[in-house]
């Protein structure tokens, strides 16, 4: 009767690097995709007034919605000038890069966002944007 011989495998197990490669390229891939829809801004729709020459800002402090009837919203939250103000002024001292886009509506009045801009800039803060509609959609920002 013979025996029978088990060789014992001493080789390391091959690594294969490509399949690897492609998992994390997908794993990135997706995570990009998945926050750029995790960045959406909550804020009152307003109608805002149209600018062929805007440009388009990444990120701020504050978005403040002025409309119509001069109510102002920080975000989604309705808030008066003084709180608005005080709020600014906070976040103004601790981040040196905070800025302020106010979303005017296009029927808003006039001397409430200079008011506005005024109060600001009195409480520190120097960085502003203004929300413009830019294209044929003269409506609702996205």
């Amino acid at each position: 009767m013979r025996r029978r011989r088990y060789r014992s495998h001493d080789e390391e197990p091959k690594l294969m690097l490509s399949p690897m490669i492609d998992m994390m390229f997908l794993c990135l891939v997706f995570f990009i995709v998945s926050t750029m829809y995790m960045s959406d801004i909550r804020t009152i729709p307003v109608r805002l007034p149209l600018a062929a020459h805007s440009e388009s800002v990444s990120k701020s402090g504050f978005s403040v919605t002025v409309k119509k009837d001069g109510s102002l919203y920080l975000d989604d939250k309705p808030m008066d000038m003084d709180t608005l103000v005080t709020n600014a002024a906070l976040q103004s001292r601790q981040d040196a890069s905070f800025s302020v886009i106010i979303r005017a509506e296009d029927d808003a009045s006039y001397k409430t966002v200079v008011t506005l801009l005024d109060q600001l800039k009195g409480a520190g803060v120097s960085r502003f944007g203004l929300a413009t509609s830019a294209g044929d959609d003269h409506g609702q920002q996205k």
